[in-house]
């Protein structure tokens, strides 16, 4: 079995009409999230997004990939050391 990891996933989405994807990955590893934060920054037309997760490493990278994979979504993850 392998240990969970805490992350923060830091999320720019400069293409809205990519919401309904992401929304719905977000949606398929709720179980691993903490927490999310969303920041609409009108004046440049993107939203800046943190996703804390603690899961197993690998369900993070996932998710981190998936999200990447996404048009107009850009993810990186930030592991922590424990």
């Amino acid at each position: 079995m392998e240990n969970n990891r805490v992350a923060i996933i830091s999320v720019i989405v400069e293409d809205t009409s990519a919401t309904e994807k992401l929304n719905a990955l977000l949606h398929e590893y709720g179980g691993g999230i903490i927490g999310r934060m969303g920041l609409p920054y009108r004046e440049k037309g993107i939203s800046v997004i943190s996703v804390v997760m603690d899961a197993p490493q690998e369900s993070i990278n996932a998710l981190t990939g998936k999200l990447g994979m996404i048009k107009g979504v850009s993810a990186k993850t930030l592991f922590s050391k424990y």
